[in-house]
């Protein structure tokens, strides 16, 4: 493998190698859903809602 290929030698923009970026994006992924609680406050859509969404987006599009 060539110094060009190798993506241990190859940095970025933040001088990070690809590794070390793979790792801050799971990182970063990992905290995201672990800070995504569900919402307790949102109801459920009814299904009437749920018709009239449908009908009213088929209407404007």
């Amino acid at each position: 493998m060539s110094e060009k290929t190798d993506p241990e030698k190859i940095k970025g923009p933040g001088g990070l190698n690809m590794r070390e970026l793979h790792e801050l994006v799971k990182q970063s992924h990992a905290r995201d859903q672990a800070g995504r609680a569900p919402n307790a406050l949102k109801q459920p859509q009814s299904r009437w809602q749920r018709l009239a969404r449908y009908v009213w987006d088929k209407k404007k599009g």
